[in-house]
């Protein structure tokens, strides 16, 4: 089954955020789609390539815990810093890769490490799809 190709300018959906946020991809591997620089599963890199998501809701979050607490207990969203170094994108395209690294497809998730799931809401291109 063939799905979009994930590029720059991609809109991302974290679980734990309350807006959307951006993937961001740099031209380094020199490849396009759409006119865009296309992404791979190692385009993961917090305030490089995943923009914030608003405000974070994440219990898990240090910053989150902190807030509710002064608050007495009435849960307190913090400004989202993503923090998606323990791990690629999952599970990336199986036939198509980039510099030998899997393309990033639509169906791709990446995990946050205060407990929320990034999705591709909007692969940033319609016309190109992978298998």
């Amino acid at each position: 089954m063939a799905v979009e190709q994930v590029c720059n300018l991609a809109t991302l959906k974290c679980s734990e955020g309350l807006a959307p946020g951006t993937l961001m991809v740099l031209p380094k591997n020199k490849v396009m789609t759409s006119s865009q620089p296309a992404a791979t599963i190692m385009d993961n890199i917090p305030m490089l390539n995943i923009m914030p998501f608003g405000m974070c809701k994440s219990n898990a979050n240090p910053q989150v815990i902190a807030a509710t607490a002064a608050a007495m207990g009435t849960p307190t969203p913090m400004p989202c810093i993503p923090m998606t170094a323990i791990g690629p994108w999952s599970p990336g395209a199986a036939k198509v890769l980039i510099n030998n690294i899997p393309a990033l497809d639509k169906t791709s998730k990446l995990m946050c490490m205060w407990a929320g799931q990034i999705t591709v809401q909007d692969a940033g291109q319609s016309t190109h799809k992978i298998p």
